[in-house]
């Protein structure tokens, strides 16, 4: 108990070292479980959810999943793309799956609760064999 008192300020250190080191972890957590491109396919054929795309036009014309919806993140909140009914399922997906996590965090704050991120983005789309298109030029 003396080792304790003497030494406090480096328990104090150490926990909070150690809930800075937790933080990205919960934070991941506020924005919902992602889902693999399997969950993403039945989601999308059992209860009508969206695609929505939120590349930047250029990677988006490149190539996306079929059928995807492009809202770049930037114009994420000002967009009338988004779907007007609110509980349909959306389902947000990027190249890496990053911008998609901050995406799903934005959706939920306009009331699209129902929104998840795609875990890997438009890379795990493409290796999973699921349709790609791309616009034309």
């Amino acid at each position: 108990m003396k080792f304790f008192i003497d030494n406090w300020f480096l328990f104090l250190a150490a926990a909070t070292s150690g809930g800075l080191l937790l933080w990205p972890l919960l934070q991941r957590g506020v924005t919902g479980p992602k889902l693999s491109p399997s969950e993403a396919v039945m989601l999308i054929n059992r209860e009508k959810a969206q695609l929505i795309d939120v590349s930047e036009p250029a990677e988006y014309a490149a190539g996306h999943a079929a059928g995807a919806k492009n809202v770049p993140l930037a114009n994420l909140e000002t967009s009338g793309e988004l779907p007007k009914n609110k509980a349909l399922p959306l389902v947000v997906l990027c190249p890496t799956g990053a911008r998609a996590a901050r995406a799903v965090g934005i959706l939920q704050k306009l009331g699209y609760e129902n929104s998840r991120a795609l875990a890997g983005g438009f890379a795990a789309w493409r290796e999973a064999n699921l349709p790609v298109e791309k616009s034309a030029a």
